[in-house]
């Protein structure tokens, strides 16, 4: 079955850096696309990041463009999210998810940005 484990989340300061990793298995990684969520206290789950199967394009919402970074090993099976100049509203539980015909989502990581 298709599991995905986030890791990478935590304490920070704003003007800091983190980067999260999504451990892939049970599907075939490398064939399909894989994005990044986060879900604030008390928001709605938002896309924030999203990239092809083969790596080759992404796509970041326009609060993170410029800061965040995703990329993909296809070869480790895992999605990564580079994350700089944090700021407390980048605070949220970070998902992973791939679209296999059914959406699937890890169980997500709390990131956490305060002084």
């Amino acid at each position: 079955q298709v599991q995905l484990v986030e890791s990478g989340g935590g304490l920070v300061q704003p003007g800091g850096s983190l980067r999260l990793s999504c451990a892939a298995s049970g599907f075939t990684f490398r064939l399909y696309a894989m994005t990044w969520y986060r879900q604030a206290p008390g928001k709605e789950r938002e896309l924030v990041s999203g990239i092809t199967s083969g790596g080759g394009s992404t796509n970041y919402a326009d609060s993170v463009k410029g800061r965040f970074t995703i990329s993909r090993d296809n070869a480790k099976n895992t999605l990564y999210l580079q994350m700089n100049s944090l700021t407390p509203e980048d605070t949220a539980v970070y998902y992973c998810m791939v679209r296999t015909g059914l959406d699937h989502w890890g169980q997500g990581t709390q990131v956490t940005v305060s002084s």
